[in-house]
Order: C-alpha cells, then sequence, then structure tokens
C-alpha cells in the first residue's frame, strides 16, 4: 500500500502545484482553497508511504511526480514551452523515479 500511497501524494502534489497558479497569490478564494485541500491530501497520504519507504526514496519519488506532472500540465493548459530538450529532461526526471522505485527494495 506505500507505494499507492505515495502515488496519490505524488498526483496531489501536482494538484496543488498547478493550483499555486490559480490562486493568484492566495487572492481568490475557490482555488486558494483547493490548492490547501491539495496540500493537506498530499502531506497525508506522503506521511502514510513513508512509514515504510525509505525517507529519501519515498520524498525523491513525491517531488518527481510533482514536478514532471506540473511541467507536463504547465504546457497543456498554460502553453508554457515544449521543446524536445525540455521534454527530454523530464523524461530524464521519469526514468529517476522507476530506477528509484526499482533499486528501493520490495516494499
Amino acid at each position: 500500500m506505500a507505494w499507492f500511497y505515495l502515488v496519490i501524494a505524488g498526483i496531489f502534489e501536482v494538484v496543488w502545484a498547478i493550483g499555486l497558479k490559480y490562486t493568484e497569490g492566495f487572492t481568490k478564494a475557490v482555488p486558494s482553497l483547493i490548492t490547501l485541500a491539495g496540500m493537506a491530501v498530499s502531506f497525508y497520504f506522503l506521511s502514510m508511504a513513508v512509514k515504510t519507504l525509505p525517507i529519501g526514496t519515498a520524498y525523491a519519488i513525491w517531488t518527481g511526480i510533482g514536478a514532471a506532472g506540473a511541467v507536463i500540465l504547465g504546457i497543456v493548459l498554460f502553453g508554457e514551452p515544449r521543446n524536445l530538450l525540455r521534454l527530454m529532461f523530464v523524461g530524464f526526471i521519469l526514468v529517476g523515479i522507476i530506477g528509484l522505485k526499482a533499486t528501493s527494495g520490495s516494499n
């Protein structure tokens, strides 16, 4: 279950990272509440995952999911730059996530 919790935590990290853009500096109530809720859910599931997963592995994967997801959604939602090098580096993040999972043991 720890890996499932970690993926959920990573997904909600993307939710709150993207939500920050919509809060306009926490001046918009609904996006701000959604962002804060996303943070709470993300941290909760991360805390559940690190009960059994190594903290370094869990934290790196959590931030990796958040970073890759934010870049991809930034491209899709906000028209952020989409070029080969940028996408290649997102791919490196994903390879790192897979590598950490593969080498972390059987948890």
